[in-house]
């Protein structure tokens, strides 16, 4: 097998990207501190045609050295907005009929395999701060909180990875 040279890959331009038909999900991230995770995270939604990004509370914004760093450009094609309280931002986007989704380990929690997106639903999923996760008061006003299962000895997943995982799955569900 022989690799394949990134002009063969057939991708979007960033012009095209931004008029392309997008999944209907959006990012939330609630206070992230490391501007590598964010930077992940937004290549990871250049991947997957994610809708938007929010940054919220404590978490930077572009333009930024460290987050153009492992975002490579992803900032310039991904539509994003900071939005300070993530809290509000997750009854607003209710308001409009979008899906809220912690990512979290809660009571309750559908396993990400088990869930099941509506056909034509909007979603919003919400990843938390790295030591601290999601805010309590955010899972509590989203509509759902969803689980990755993990069988390790670790408790949580590098926030990065858990979107990489996340996006993957809704992208496979909403697209289908």
């Amino acid at each position: 097998m022989r690799k394949l040279r990134n002009e063969e890959l057939n991708r979007l331009d960033v012009e095209s990207f931004k008029v392309h038909r997008k999944t209907p999900l959006i990012v939330i991230l609630d206070n992230i501190r490391s501007l590598h995770n964010i930077g992940a995270v937004f290549r990871t939604a250049d991947a997957f045609l994610i809708e938007k990004v929010y940054l919220c509370g404590i978490t930077a914004c572009p333009p930024n050295k460290e987050i153009r760093k492992t975002a490579l450009g992803a900032t310039e094609s991904v539509s994003w907005t900071y939005e300070k309280d993530t809290q509000n931002l997750v009854r607003r986007l209710q308001e409009d009929g979008v899906q809220t989704v912690a990512i979290e380990q809660a009571e309750r929690a559908t396993l990400l395999g088990n869930f099941e997106a509506v056909p034509q639903q909007k979603y919003a999923v919400v990843f938390g701060n790295e030591v601290k996760g999601v805010q309590q008061a955010v899972v509590d006003v989203c509509d759902q909180v969803i689980e990755i299962p993990q069988f390790g000895t670790k408790h949580s997943l590098n926030i990065s990875v858990s979107a990489g995982i996340v996006l993957w799955e809704f992208f496979q569900k909403l697209r289908a």
